[in-house]
């Protein structure tokens, strides 16, 4: 008889998580994700942890088995000290040369885990590694008899992404980070030397157009998710080589013109135009008008039709399932209090399956939105060996 802990393959869709900030929590919280999110939440009672914004935590491995959740892009992230929001904030920076030195510690952050934990994280460097991950979530799990034993499962992936470019001192430093794993830049959090970024508007710039340049020209992908509009219709159209938004929301249905986060029509239209994926955010902010933080009723507001909401607005304007998927941004700046009232963990991201059915949706479309169009991605940026 089947562990009811971890799901048959093909159960469920396999689903890939296009941005989490895994480092920035390892080395700001000490969060251990080998253990499940109940487990760090029960760690972290009476901790100096905000729980408002960042505590009670929606990630941890066992909850990656059940949500079938077998790859995440793993950002590597700090703040700008203009950006800090409190003492007990400890990756922030006041210069490149901090932030380069902040962002090196968060890629040795990754080293560390898939080296301790190899059986449930590996990193993803090239389509061989893509490939044995994705094999080894194809094949049945071996349940043992000893009930003492440690429950099986499969390793999660990690494709290593940058959230802001402000450690990248001098483009010739970008081939040493393509080399040491890094696989996917993001420009923008906040504004920079190379972009407006989120509030803090602005064109590209002449540097940002010569990082876009360098990177294409090593294999990058390009994520625009925190770019001003205006900078990342000029970013889609510059670039060389593959581009997606990881974490980013429909700008219309969010309805907050105070804010230049979110994907306006052009945007979405024009990286359609480019075969780009869109990663929406389950965040209650991103998802319903008017959310705000309430830790009374805030939960009460927001439910997973809204998600399915902004999925299906990109798929409409596309006209087909082939650019809409998941980008969760968990761990990024809220916990359990900021997410739809369905969402206990990431596992429960399985609860839009049929959601989707009921719209319309077929088997093949959900594949595609919970994985495949990001497969497509990785294929078009990792090399072969």
């Amino acid at each position: 008889m089947r562990s009811s802990y971890f799901p048959k393959p093909n159960d469920m869709p396999l689903l890939i998580d296009a941005h989490e900030d895994l480092a920035w929590n390892i080395l700001s919280f000490g969060r251990d994700f080998s253990l499940s999110a109940h487990e760090i939440r029960q760690r972290e009672i009476g901790t100096q942890i905000p729980t408002w914004n960042h505590g009670d935590c929606l990630l941890g491995w066992p909850d990656f088995q059940r949500g079938q959740v077998a790859v995440v892009f793993a950002t590597l992230f700090a703040t700008p000290a203009r950006s800090r929001e409190g003492s007990w904030e400890k990756l922030v920076y006041k210069n490149p040369d901090q932030a380069y030195d902040l962002y090196r510690r968060s890629l040795e952050a990754y080293y560390r885990l898939v080296d301790q934990k190899p059986d449930k994280f590996r990193l993803i460097l090239n389509q061989a590694d893509l490939k044995a991950v994705l094999n080894h979530w194809a094949q049945p799990l071996k349940i043992s008899a000893d009930p003492d034993a440690e429950r099986p499962g499969h390793p999660v992936g990690l494709v290593v992404s940058m959230e802001g470019a402000e450690s990248i001192r001098k483009l010739v430093e970008l081939e040493e980070w393509w080399t040491d794993g890094l696989r996917m830049i993001g420009p923008a959090w906040a504004g920079n030397a190379f972009t407006g970024g989120t509030g803090e508007p602005g064109p590209l710039t002449h540097a940002g157009r010569e990082l876009l340049e360098t990177m294409s020209g090593l294999g990058f992908g390009l994520d625009i998710s925190h770019m001003d509009p205006q900078a990342a219709l000029q970013a889609i159209d510059a670039y060389g080589g593959v581009v997606y938004a990881s974490h980013s929301n429909v700008a219309r249905l969010v309805k907050d013109p105070d804010s230049n986060r979110h994907l306006t029509d052009a945007v979405i239209r024009s990286l359609i135009a480019k075969d780009g994926v869109i990663g929406l955010v389950p965040y209650n902010r991103f998802l319903k008008p008017g959310w705000t933080w309430n830790l009374l009723d805030g939960r009460s507001r927001v439910h997973l039709q809204d998600l399915v909401a902004q999925i299906d607005t990109v798929c409409q304007m596309a006209g087909d399932a082939r650019h809409a998927a998941i980008g969760t941004d968990f761990e990024g700046g809220f916990g359990w209090l900021g997410v739809p009232e369905e969402i206990d963990t990431i596992a429960d991201l399985q609860k839009i399956v049929p959601l989707l059915a009921e719209k319309g949706y077929t088997p093949e479309d959900i594949e595609a939105i919970f994985h495949s169009n990001w497969e497509s991605i990785l294929h078009r940026i990792l090399p072969e060996k």
